[in-house]
């Protein structure tokens, strides 16, 4: 044992010895005919070729670096549009969209699920709802992967079950898990169809392609089927802004598509899919702003207050609103903080008038003033010297000419 130690851990008495020169010689030609790319063909040329030039753009990228300092590039300079980089890029994402909608469940899988969900679980005796236990849940898990595929397997985890409530068994009612995939299932549905508008790839949606999102859907939606034709841009249009309200609190003009998935609006929208019957008829429909008959009556009441039909609203026109319940210095506020200005075309050089747009912005101001976007609107009417505050003699001011 001595003697083998002492031979492979020699005090560097030769132990350690280099490969002969003739397999050097042999490795070293090897190396120089791979390098050459002799007797390749044209797949494997092209492979190395763009390897190469990976190599050289990270040493260059880490030369920068260096030079740079220790603080890292935060901001990446979006591809020349046309170039091989955009391309590439592009067609990146469709194919990591196309992989993600082929992993989603459709419906008739959702209904498989159900069917599932139904047939293997308990009754609880003292409500009649039907639950399911981790053992049930285990079960169940193994039942859908074999009908449906290992799609739905991650809808089974340890951490989905404990999100629901237990009862005293440790049992969960089925239909709130079920309303959770199906919510889970929408939100992804819907992130793939704006990501794919996305043209380029920012996370935002332009307010085009936030329009050409709600048209796309205008088909799947039950309430919406009877849609003139004629209307759909104009409803598009109207349901696009509220959107844009809500979501685009900096009034950059771009939509955060993350944010639109979790806001309200979207929710809202989504209720279009139940019939009018199921929700008590065309009355109640009217409260949502997305329903056919609200965006009818924004634009019935536009009309009826551009008494000259030029598109646009002036103070005087916008008076009438709410039968002429509104102040003449609210009115004046509205028009300072909330209508554009530098106006151009034939009413160039004019008074400033509300485009529809800003129409839209108002009323949703004031049908909302619960809201902290309403309130944020109407806050800068009320802010006279837009000091970020109100004095009193703003509050005598703003209210000294209400009448009864």
């Amino acid at each position: 044992m001595s003697s083998h130690g002492g031979s492979r851990h020699g005090n560097g008495d030769g132990s350690d010895k280099s490969p002969p020169a003739s397999t050097m010689l042999w490795a070293e030609q090897l190396r120089k005919y791979v390098g050459s790319g002799a007797g390749l063909g044209s797949e494997a040329l092209t492979e190395m070729e763009t390897k190469r030039i990976l190599h050289e753009a990270f040493r260059e990228r880490q030369q920068k670096s260096v030079e740079a300092g220790a603080i890292p590039s935060f901001y990446k300079k979006k591809p020349v549009e046309g170039s091989a980089g955009a391309k590439l890029q592009r067609l990146a994402r469709y194919r990591f969209l196309k992989k993600q909608a082929e992993v989603l469940l459709n419906a008739d899988d959702l209904d498989a699920m159900w069917v599932c969900l139904r047939e293997n679980c308990s009754i609880d005796n003292a409500n009649g709802v039907e639950k399911m236990n981790y053992e049930d849940f285990c079960g169940i898990a193994s039942i859908c992967t074999e009908q449906i595929g290992a799609k739905c397997k991650r809808f089974f985890s340890p951490s989905n079950f404990l999100k629901f409530e237990k009862d005293e068994f440790g049992r969960i009612a089925i239909l709130p898990f079920y309303l959770y995939v199906m919510r889970t299932v929408s939100l992804t549905q819907a992130r793939i169809d704006m990501c794919e508008l996305d043209d380029d790839g920012d996370g935002f949606l332009q307010p085009q392609e936030m329009e050409g999102y709600i048209r796309g859907l205008i088909p799947n939606l039950a309430q919406l089927r009877d849609i003139p034709a004629p209307f759909v841009t104009m409803y598009c249009r109207i349901a696009t802004r509220k959107f844009f309200f809500f979501c685009d609190s900096q009034r950059r003009g771009k939509l955060c598509i993350k944010k639109v998935l979790l806001s309200n609006c979207l929710a809202e929208l989504m209720e279009l899919h139940q019939e009018n019957e199921e929700d008590g008829g065309e009355a109640d429909s009217s409260d949502n702003w997305f329903s056919l008959s609200s965006a009818q009556r924004i634009c019935d009441m536009f009309l009826a207050l551009d008494k000259d039909l030029n598109g646009t609203l002036n103070k005087q026109e916008l008076q009438a609103y709410s039968d002429g319940t509104l102040t003449e210095i609210f009115i004046e506020r509205v028009f300072d903080e909330h209508v554009r200005r530098g106006r151009t075309g034939p009413g160039a050089g004019k008074a400033r008038e509300m485009d529809f747009d800003s129409f839209l912005d108002f009323v949703l101001a004031l049908e909302n003033r619960d809201s902290t976007e309403g309130l944020s609107y109407l806050f800068k009417c009320l802010d006279l010297h837009s000091r970020g505050y109100l004095t009193t003699v703003d509050v005598h001011t703003l209210f000294s000419r209400l009448e009864d």
